[in-house]
């Protein structure tokens, strides 16, 4: 079925894409490898700074759009530039599309990636500019027009070309407006650099999405250069053409990452068993797209992909931000389908393929086929925010796509007879998440891009929780109460995003540490969840390894006691007298066998707390929607680590 599927969709765009014709009837538009370089006496300073061994958290964001985006400037009136968001993140307030400043009302945030889509990058900017170099084609009077239905039918004419295949008549040339608009992010980025205080990454989405199947990826660079111009889906709708593009520009010398995210919307394509013809995987395809793809994103704004309570039916906390595209079937509009009756109709199972855990244990079983796992990657989470700012805090939510959601009643979270100009029905849905966490030597270019390839990072769902996961033969049982208990750590085992291999039938330990954010909620547990091959089938399991309040895991269930956290629903204040700034502990899998595959990874809960749609309720003096849950458990996901036997 996938097979078919994919191959019926590109007959009307091997034309558009491939051989980019019709486009801009441009033979400029080929893919180009040719890369931008910078005068040395304009590229950074990079001095020696001050390096911690035994490294330090920092937190940024890879995932965040301006007014370079079509989305963004079309349908968002977002008019906030690359430069506006780096100082977003850097503390500052911004405009926000809606008429109101926004800021973080947490520290500023130590790394940030302004990742605009490579499809049409700028050109609606441009279109919307009266001197601009389009200000003639059709298309830029409905842009500018000040009546939001013709900047939407703008919007969709961009939007037909690249999913339906239908060519904008006339040629919109804009390839020149392409590179201009790629080159100027790129003097930006570096511009805002500050090596040691604030770190930038040159970086755009590549967004590919067939027949509404979302199969996008966030492709960063580690240094001052980039491509001449972005590959993007009107290149190809197939990632692995992204992939031949990234291995061409890194034998000439320019390294990248592509980070895959919203798996949970890809109909199962993202994570498939098999390539994207359906062809059988190889060993050197498993190796490109591990080389390409190390790290995933398994929470932002659209949803987490963590799991699915139909794939982890076990896992009480499988059920954490799903985006409702994943929950019930959805028509062609994105609308919940329902029965004669009204009920919402039940998912229709495509959940194999679309989660990170799936994948996790889908990369294991390839592995056992064809000697690597291409699957083998660690977890950072991001927002996606198309405000030039990341939405990730929950009590100061402000939406994620400009005028389409940026009020409670846009969101759906406070009621209104009015009607509304937003586009979205699922908004309701969206969350206030995520973010990006890297243990790095230093707050640099080069040493947080080491630590995502190593994949010694780790994603939050927003607050900034700190953790630690480590896996190695010789720790001793109370290493978390040693004074130097990471560097043991470092010096007796891996950290995470590592590989063990067996020692004979020693059973390994792991080593856990987790702090609370300073202004975020207590700690209730830590766990650590595991996946293994059994007699050739997927089997994962969920233990509680640590809990809050002096509480111990059950020898049977491997859970921890209720620990009596409570939200007063009234205000959004919390027991105050439950949890803890800290977990940590040292644990032996009591179902380990040296003879099977395995992962383990880290996720850690906080106490409940008020959801970002219970905040807006609240402010307006109205009752949360019934439709939406009332509370969350903010969490944090350690990149896994591999036990591999001989």
């Amino acid at each position: 079925m996938i097979r078919v599927f994919l191959r019926l969709y590109w007959i009307p765009i091997i034309c558009l894409g491939l051989l980019a014709c019709n486009r801009d009837q441009d033979a400029s538009l080929e893919p180009t490898t040719e890369i931008i370089k910078l005068n040395p006496d304009t590229m950074h300073d990079h001095r020696i700074l001050e390096q911690n061994a035994l490294r330090n958290a920092y937190f940024g964001d890879l995932h965040v759009h301006s007014n370079n985006s079509l989305d963004a400037y079309s349908l968002a009136g977002v008019r906030a530039s690359t430069d506006d968001a780096y100082r977003f993140a850097r503390g500052e307030a911004i405009d926000h599309p809606f008429g109101y400043k926004i800021r973080l009302k947490g520290e500023a945030l130590d790394f940030y990636a302004v990742s605009d889509h490579a499809e049409f990058f700028g050109v609606v900017k441009s279109l919307a500019d009266p001197a601009g170099p389009l200000r003639d084609h059709p298309l830029a009077a409905l842009i500018q027009s000040p009546d939001k239905a013709d900047n939407r039918k703008g919007f969709v004419a961009l939007e037909s070309e690249l999913t339906r295949g239908e060519p904008i008549d006339p040629p919109l040339g804009s390839e020149a407006v392409i590179r201009s608009a790629w080159q100027e992010n790129i003097n930006i980025a570096n511009k805002n650099y500050e090596p040691g205080k604030f770190t930038t990454f040159i970086a755009y989405e590549y967004s590919s999405h067939p027949q509404n199947a979302n199969l996008h990826r966030v492709v960063l660079f580690p240094g001052d250069d980039g491509p001449l111009r972005p590959f993007g889906s009107q290149d190809s709708l197939n990632p692995e053409d992204l992939w031949d593009w990234l291995d061409a520009l890194r034998s000439d010398g320019l390294d990248s990452i592509a980070i895959p995210h919203n798996s949970n919307w890809s109909q199962g394509l993202m994570f498939q068993r098999v390539t994207m013809d359906g062809g059988p995987v190889t060993a050197a395809y498993a190796k490109q797209r591990l080389r390409n793809e190390p790290i995933v994103e398994i929470t932002q704004i659209k949803g987490t992909s963590e799991t699915h309570p139909l794939l982890s039916p076990e896992d009480e906390w499988s059920d954490f931000e799903l985006w409702f595209k994943n929950r019930g079937k959805v028509d062609e509009e994105g609308r919940r389908i329902r029965d004669e009756d009204g009920n919402v109709v039940e998912f229709d199972g495509a959940t194999t393929g679309a989660y990170a855990r799936d994948a996790l244990l889908a990369g294991m079983e390839l592995e056992e086929a064809v000697g690597t796992n291409m699957y083998q990657f660690g977890f950072i989470g991001s927002t996606d925010g198309h405000n030039a700012a990341s939405p990730f805090e929950e009590d100061e939510y402000f939406g994620k796509l400009g005028t389409n959601d940026g009020s409670p009643e846009l969101r759906g979270s406070v009621p209104t007879d009015e009607k509304l100009p937003s586009i979205f029905s699922d908004t309701l849905d969206w969350s206030a998440s995520g973010l990006a966490g890297v243990w790095a030597e230093q707050n640099t270019r080069e040493s947080i891009f080491r630590a995502l390839k190593r994949k010694e990072i780790f994603a939050t769902s927003g607050p900034r929780i700190r953790v630690r996961f480590f896996g190695g033969y010789d720790y001793p049982d109370d290493l978390d109460r040693a004074p130097d208990s990471i560097e043991k750590a470092y010096a007796m085992g891996v950290p995470m995003g590592g590989e063990l291999t067996d020692e004979g039938n020693r059973v390994p330990h792991f080593f856990l540490s987790a702090s609370k954010d300073p202004m975020g909620g207590y700690l209730q547990r830590a766990q650590i969840v595991k996946g293994w091959i059994e007699e050739g089938k997927s089997r994962e399991q969920v233990f509680d390894v640590a809990c809050s309040d002096n509480l111990a895991p059950d020898d049977v269930t491997h859970r921890c006691p209720d620990n009596g956290a409570s939200v007063n629903l009234e205000d959004c204040t919390v027991e105050k007298d439950s949890g803890a700034s800290g977990l940590s502990t040292v644990w032996q899998d009591p179902t380990f066998l040296p003879n099977q595959r395995a992962f383990y990874y880290a996720r850690v809960l906080e106490n409940p707390s008020c959801r970002w749609s219970t905040w807006d309720a609240i402010r307006a003096g109205v009752a949360p929607h019934p439709e939406t849950p009332k509370t969350i458990q903010e969490r944090a996901w350690s990149s896994p680590i591999w036990y591999k036997p001989s």
